[in-house]
C-alpha cells in the first residue's frame, strides 16, 4: 500500500501582489503606446531622433536612412506622435520632430520591480 502526503500547495501558488497593477484604462493606453512601438521602422525612427543633436529631426533627414517614401515616413511619425513619444513643430516647408522628454520612461516604468 501506498500512502500519499497530502500538501498545502495554495501556499506555494498564490503569491500576494506587492506593487499596484494597471487598471484595465491604463493597460488600455498602454497597449496603444506599445503597438507604435511595435515597429521596426518606428523604432529605427524613434532611434534617429534621440540620437540627433538635440534629440530633433527634420523630416527631410529622416527618408534616406529608413529607406521609404516621405508619405510613408510621415504616417510613422505620426503614429509616433500620436502615441506621445514625438512632438512636431513646422519650419518653412519641414516639419521637424523631437523627443519627448520622458516618453521611454513611460514603457520602462512598468517593468521596474523595488
Amino acid at each position: 500500500m501506498i500512502t500519499l502526503e497530502v500538501t498545502d500547495v495554495t501556499a506555494a501558488c498564490c503569491t500576494p501582489l506587492v506593487r499596484e497593477t494597471l487598471s484595465p484604462e491604463d493597460a488600455e493606453r498602454l497597449a496603444h503606446t506599445m503597438k507604435a512601438l511595435a515597429d521596426p521602422t518606428r523604432l529605427r525612427l524613434l532611434s534617429i531622433v534621440a540620437a540627433s543633436e538635440g534629440a530633433e529631426a527634420c523630416v527631410c533627414d529622416l527618408i534616406d536612412p529608413v529607406g521609404l517614401s516621405q508619405p510613408t515616413v510621415s504616417h510613422h511619425l505620426k503614429v509616433l506622435s500620436e502615441a506621445g513619444f514625438l512632438t512636431r513643430s513646422k519650419r518653412g516647408t519641414w516639419a521637424y520632430y523631437a523627443l519627448v522628454p520622458g516618453a521611454l520612461d513611460r514603457v520602462s516604468q512598468l517593468f521596474v520591480t523595488s
